[in-house]
């Protein structure tokens, strides 16, 4: 099984929402996905896209994909952020995270991004013991701190 790695197209867009949902139901946060399917697809192929993904094709059929979007570091320039590194359950452990993983490594540097960067929960073993193999720094120093800005 080859796995064919292309640029994501609009049209895509609801099975990468599917993917995404069934990444939140493994991390215990399934209640957390609140994008719509028009925000979705308006902030990543609209007037002015804010992100951009590569997807992983077996036989036609998407069972993988990295979305990532551009971050700015005042001490580093720009870096490529990684939101979403997903394989369908179904086909994990073959090899397809690391495919898909080492392109969009390879697209960040010949951006000339100065790195990339990207979160991973403290109890994803699997995904921690992946990211190892890298040459990355896991970083418990720093505090992740958002806010919602919920419609009434």
């Amino acid at each position: 099984m080859e796995l064919n790695i292309r640029r994501a197209e609009r049209e895509d867009c609801p099975r990468l929402l599917e993917l995404i949902k069934e990444l939140a139901l493994y991390e215990r946060a399934p209640y957390e996905v609140t994008v719509s399917m028009t925000e979705f697809e308006e902030s990543g192929f609209g007037d002015n896209p804010v992100w951009g993904a590569f997807v992983g094709e077996l036989d036609g059929v998407i069972v993988g994909m990295s979305l990532y979007y551009i971050r700015y570091s005042t001490w580093k320039g720009r870096r490529l952020y990684l939101e979403d590194l997903i394989v369908t359950e179904e086909v994990r452990g073959k090899g397809f995270g690391k495919v898909l993983l080492d392109h969009t490594i390879a697209f960040a540097k010949s951006e000339g991004y100065s790195g990339m960067m990207w979160q991973v929960l403290d109890w994803n073993e699997p995904a921690i013991n992946f990211y190892k193999k890298y040459d990355t720094t896991l970083d418990g120093e720093w505090i992740n701190v958002s806010i919602d800005f919920k419609k009434h």
